[in-house]
């Protein structure tokens, strides 16, 4: 359920003419079982995006011309279940108008929704997931909704690749196909074109992507719930993404853990960033000059 609230405008700009990304804040943290916060995260990340600048370097483009609007947030306090019927249909609607839906989390659960609203408008996908977590239970704490969980939704409807996993648990070690898998410790040895042109090439044409900001390393983005030293750097992260962006079509994707902490102002900015440059990647003209 979609409530009106005082919500900072991702940018900071409110789209004029014709929209073609809708920004969807979920503020949901009922499934996080260690530090509690991310349900500030999206209100963090959009109030720091109004310091971004608007013309992005590398594609030599300014994404916020092409139409972004922010949507006024998901506001749900009741089970992760029901949480996921609240994100199917607002991303429904998104995907049915002809928008590029953009969630912002709160805890991971609030991809299950989106997911599944993706896999109903789309015959066929990918689902790629960046995280430093497998996220691949069954069930957890008594729901197969849970944060640890979403793989395991998203696997029922797509196929999946999991990039900088650096955490598991061994019951879900059984079920997951090492080729799809991607460990930090591994991908961190190779050079970052090869193992980015090999999971890219295991995506279908049509792909969903899922960042969780924990599968960035915590030397550059600390403010998350469970962070995993060992994990993804900036420009490891921005090659996948530009590669997926040129080679694959994004129908969409989910930012979501970030836990923001006075000390660390920097990983809302970076969240922020993150966000408009993925954009930018995705709504790049392809006809366009080569990037910077």
């Amino acid at each position: 359920m979609s409530q009106s609230i005082e919500y900072p405008c991702f940018l900071d700009i409110q789209a004029e003419g014709a929209v073609n990304v809708s920004i969807l804040p979920v503020p949901y943290d009922g499934t996080s079982t260690w530090k509690k916060g991310a349900d500030r995260g999206p209100f963090a990340l959009l109030e720091a995006s109004s310091q971004l600048e608007l013309y992005d370097i590398p594609t030599a483009t300014e994404p916020y011309r092409q139409g972004i609007e922010t949507l006024p947030p998901v506001l749900c306090h009741e089970s992760p279940e029901m949480l996921a019927q609240h994100v199917h249909e607002q991303v429904t609607a998104i995907l049915e108008a002809g928008r590029l839906p953009v969630v912002l989390g709160g805890d991971h659960s609030v991809s299950i929704g989106a997911i599944q609203a993706a896999a109903a408008a789309v015959p066929t996908f990918s689902v790629l997931q960046v995280d430093a977590h497998l996220d691949s239970r069954e069930s957890y704490q008594g729901s197969a909704y849970n944060h640890a969980c979403v793989m395991a939704r998203a696997r029922e409807l797509a196929d999946i690749v999991q990039v900088g996993i650096r955490s598991a648990d061994a019951a879900e070690i059984p079920s997951l196909d090492p080729k799809r898998v991607f460990w930090a410790h591994r991908i961190l040895e190779r050079p970052t074109s090869e193992w980015v042109e090999e999971a890219v090439s295991l995506l279908s044409e049509s792909v969903w992507v899922s960042i969780d900001l924990d599968g960035l390393d915590p030397a550059i983005l600390p403010a998350t719930g469970t962070p995993v030293p060992g994990g993804l750097h900036w420009h490891h992260l921005q090659a996948l993404l530009a590669r997926i962006s040129d080679a694959r079509r994004v129908i969409g994707f989910d930012v979501v853990e970030l836990c923001p902490h006075p000390a660390h102002w920097g990983s809302d900015f970076l969240a922020a960033q993150l966000v408009y440059r993925f954009l930018a990647e995705i709504l790049r003209p392809r006809e366009s000059e080569p990037r910077v």
